[in-house]
């Protein structure tokens, strides 16, 4: 049975992630958890602190998937790489409301931005090490040499755009089966890790 506080954050998360940041009223997220509006204060003080609290548990969910694939130092590197941009891509189109609440919420805030700044941090640290590990395949003439932060940036842009245009995509390729929606993603996938995997591989 869920707890008082944890049903408040599901619905904080269902408010934000429909309404915005602005939008969303405490009220409202007091009745959709049950609770009174007193309750909700008595655990998050200010609509503030609830979005924070948000924004950290879904951060949460994704860390230890960012850190297995980058941090794991037994698996090959390019081995490493294609289960990131698999795993990520699947996480983005199975929280699309989420991406595009970060996109139109986070980051055109500076305050929100160092939010997600600090709670970002270890992956900053294994990033580093990600790019420790490229420079030496590069020097052994394994790969081509990228700059992490490039690699991310490619990652994070190919594969959030097909979930940001689903709906325009649906209706331009004429998808009205969630079959036909979920082959159409399994093929951008494929070619997502194909554009990324080519650009390191040695010529």
């Amino acid at each position: 049975m869920q707890t008082s506080e944890q049903q408040i954050l599901n619905a904080a998360e269902e408010e934000f992630l429909s309404k915005g940041y602005d939008g969303a009223r405490t009220t409202s997220i007091a009745k959709s958890a049950g609770v009174t509006h007193a309750m909700l204060h008595y655990y998050f003080r200010t609509k503030e602190q609830l979005f924070e609290t948000f924004i950290s548990k879904k951060i949460q969910e994704i860390k230890p998937l960012m850190l297995y694939i980058f941090g794991d130092a037994s698996l090959p590197l390019l081995e490493r790489l294609e289960q990131a941009i698999s795993r990520h891509f699947d996480f983005v189109c199975e929280n699309e409301d989420l991406v595009r609440f970060l996109i139109n919420e986070i980051l055109p805030s500076k305050e929100r931005c160092q939010i997600l700044k600090n709670q970002l941090q270890e992956l900053f640290d294994v990033s580093q090490e990600l790019q420790e590990e490229i420079d030496q395949a590069a020097k052994r003439n394994e790969i081509e040499y990228i700059n992490v932060i490039m690699l991310f940036q490619t990652i994070l842009t190919i594969n959030i755009f097909p979930s940001l245009m689903s709906n325009y995509i649906s209706n331009i390729m004429n998808l009205t089966t969630e079959e036909d929606i979920a082959k159409f993603k399994n093929e951008r996938k494929k070619e997502n890790i194909k554009i990324i995997m080519k650009r390191l591989q040695k010529l």
